[in-house]
């Protein structure tokens, strides 16, 4: 039989892509068997944890080729395997850049506060995302138009903002001759967003009176 290559592309055949990989599960099963052993010390986890990682990525190799040779799509079966599990290969602990902890090599000094820390930092930032799904558009005042609120009250206060105006006006015309004063030089000023603000809140509390009848 023809050994395996070092490289996944220089293998042309499906059925030979295929048994390459089921030798590459074998003795990734088996490192992961040996590696439970804290007895093995330091040195040696460490190095057993570093060829399970090379082994890894090379089957991943051999998932793509086997893909496109046309045979199984292995890379998204283990996916859909670790899903339904609930956790990743062989109950590793998943470091940084894709990097594994198998067995004794969990326990190695500083992997568990790396892992602490890593926790940490993602229990808040779904905590920040949860806060952020609990926010309406409500929050934001962005349904206040949708309701028609806003718009009556921006209604009520422009009409009552130009009565104010004309009332001014006629005022005016009392103390001024004939023809000096010219309606077109005074306009209705635009209402700032506290006016508006501040009209909102009074047409809403009037609404609510109104429908307790108070």
């Amino acid at each position: 039989k023809r050994k395996r290559p070092l490289l996944a592309s220089e293998c042309d055949n499906l059925d030979d892509a295929e048994r390459f990989r089921r030798q590459l599960l074998r003795e990734i099963t088996e490192k992961i068997a040996k590696i439970q052993n804290p007895g093995l010390g330091e040195h040696a986890i460490r190095d057993m944890n570093d060829e399970i990682n090379k082994k890894l990525r090379e089957k991943h190799h051999w998932n793509k080729r086997i893909k496109e040779l046309g045979g199984p799509d292995f890379a998204a079966m283990e996916q859909k395997q670790r899903m339904e599990n609930g956790g990743d290969w062989q109950q590793a602990i998943l470091g940084s850049g894709g990097y594994r902890y198998f067995g004794a090599a969990k326990d190695l000094p500083g992997v568990q506060e790396l892992f602490a820390r890593a926790s940490a930092a993602q229990q808040k930032k779904r905590k920040g995302a949860d806060v952020h799904k609990r926010l309406t558009p409500d929050y934001y005042g962005w349904r206040d138009e949708e309701d028609g609120a806003l718009l009556e009250a921006e209604a009520a206060f422009t009409k009552r903002q130009r009565q104010e105006v004309g009332a001014e006006k006629k005022d005016k015309k009392k103390d001024l001759p004939n023809n000096a004063f010219n309606e077109s030089d005074e306009e209705p000023s635009i209402p700032s967003q506290e006016q508006v603000t501040k009209a909102l809140l009074e047409y809403r509390k009037k609404a609510l009176l109104d429908r307790l009848s108070i």
